[in-house]
């Protein structure tokens, strides 16, 4: 019981570094492709921000999601039976 315990634990602590560090990655990346394409054309800033911050909000739409599975697993784990 312990052993599935702790390797849930891990594999947990797996899960949301590897979702944190892909996000942090994505949303540097999208930010300066952002930055780039004000840059070239600053009359279209209002409708680039706006398709940005969509895709954010689905972003974090999906890290909610994954807290809610990590709970499930941390709290109601069907592998300790």
């Amino acid at each position: 019981m312990e052993a599935v315990l702790s390797s849930t634990i891990q594999a947990i602590g797996t899960m949301l570094g590897l979702a944190f560090l892909g996000i942090g990655i994505g949303i540097g990346i999208m930010a300066s492709r952002v930055a780039e394409a004000v840059g070239r054309n600053p009359e279209t800033k209002q409708d680039v921000v706006h398709s940005i911050m969509t895709i954010m909000i689905v972003t974090t739409v999906f890290l909610l999601f994954l807290f809610a599975f990590v709970f499930f697993l941390l709290f109601f784990n069907p592998l300790l039976g």
